[in-house]
């Protein structure tokens, strides 16, 4: 062979980034690269469909739920994070803090376009920004069990107001609490989201607290939300009653951590008495000392609304003994006319439900305590009856009470 005739190059095969099959997740995760090229987006949509699913569509639905992120790592450029690989089995999915940036989010939310286990997201403090965004709202147009989803503190801003308001919509996912605290949302952002409320049917519960809204976006936020932390004064809140004389459908508005005296608590109960049809079923202004005056006005609004339940920080002149008589323990109450009556505890609940079922919405189950006229039992007392009976996510339920024989 002539020394200088060119050698053929061999050639090698790119190694498969495949993780062997041995049990431990660390070697799901630890032999995926970070220096993976990323290819540029496409610039438009050419459809509605989501532009989430790696292109080989029959893989998304055959590769195991752990190589499909992997996988998904490897499109985007990113380490897999092990704790997401240990448990997107589970039904809550805590991924605070985990510093993902917008393509850690990116390949979470492929990863979640087929997953039916994941009910709860946590993403908060995750810098996600616009581009993770949308690769959530892209994703969440595609899976239908994800309902709790916590994008706070991630800087968001006026651009990604828009994109979620775009998205709410539209009316297309099985989100029900979405909390978007912290993302420096200011009055502008305000009037994106009431833009997508006032179409929105599905979403129950909106955290705004800890951004910069004025007055402006108290009065624009009136109608619809929840917005601790948002240095709004009696004047805003003037505002916010004013929507709240018409509004029939939100049933939660936390305000606490506002400049609000107990003037402007009074314009905001008194705007839900006006208005028969109000929904609302908790109102928190939990800073805010009231006056005996202030709860008789309470009693006469709750009187009309029986589903109505107010938290505020204490009564002027009250007594500690007048407090404790008020909360006298609620369980024992019942427990008594169970006894007397030859009856379970868990039966005299289940008589409150016209479905007779294990549970209620917190709602309904605080309405049947205040009508019912067998124990004798206050607003205070039924607050901790919904404590006990595990209320969250808007429930109550009765089936971990044990069964009292007769």
């Amino acid at each position: 062979m002539d020394n200088d005739e060119p050698l053929e190059p061999e050639t090698k095969d790119e190694p498969e980034m495949e993780p062997e099959a041995q049990n431990s997740d660390e070697t799901l995760y630890c032999e995926a690269e970070a220096s993976v090229a990323v290819e540029k987006e496409k610039s438009g949509r050419e459809s509605s469909e989501t532009d989430l699913e790696i292109e080989d569509t029959e893989k998304l639905f055959t590769t195991g739920q752990r190589e499909l992120y992997l996988e998904a790592c490897k499109l985007v450029g990113v380490v897999p994070v092990s704790y997401f690989i240990r448990n997107m089995e589970e039904s809550y999915m805590n991924l605070n803090h985990h510093g993902l940036g917008p393509s850690g989010t990116r390949a979470i939310a492929i990863a979640l376009v087929s997953n039916t286990s994941i009910v709860t997201l946590e993403l908060a403090d995750n810098c996600i920004m616009e581009e993770g965004t949308l690769s959530l709202v892209e994703m969440l147009q595609e899976n239908y069990y994800l309902q709790d989803l916590n994008i706070s503190d991630n800087d968001l801003g006026l651009k990604g107001a828009s994109t979620i308001s775009e998205f709410l919509q539209r009316n297309i996912s099985s989100l029900l609490n979405l909390q978007l605290s912290g993302n420096n949302f200011k009055d502008e952002s305000a009037e994106l989201l009431c833009q997508a409320l006032s179409n929105n049917y599905r979403i129950k519960m909106l955290d705004l607290s800890h951004n910069e809204f004025s007055d402006k976006g108290g009065e624009q936020l009136g109608q619809m939300l929840d917005v601790s932390s948002n240095d709004i004064s009696n004047e805003g809140v003037a505002k916010i009653s004013k929507g709240l004389e018409f509004n029939e459908c939100l049933k939660v508005l936390k305000l606490f951590l506002n400049p609000v005296s107990m003037d402007g608590a009074t314009i905001l109960i008194l705007s839900i008495k006006k208005n028969t049809k109000s929904k609302m079923e908790e109102i928190d202004i939990s800073n805010v000392l009231v006056s005996e005056q202030f709860i008789k006005i309470l009693d006469g609004v709750c009187a009309i609304h029986p589903q109505l339940d107010v938290m505020y920080k204490a009564v002027q002149g009250f007594s500690a003994k007048k407090m404790a008589l008020l909360w006298t323990n609620p369980m024992k109450l019942i427990q008594s006319y169970a006894d007397q009556h030859q009856i379970t505890v868990i039966d005299f609940f289940k008589n409150l439900n016209p479905k007779g079922t294990m549970t209620m919405s917190v709602g309904d189950f605080r309405k049947a305590m205040i009508q019912q006229d067998k124990v004798p039992i206050n607003r205070y007392q039924v607050r901790e009856l919904i404590k006990k009976l595990d209320g969250k996510a808007g429930m109550v339920n009765f089936s971990f009470l044990k069964k009292v024989k007769p």
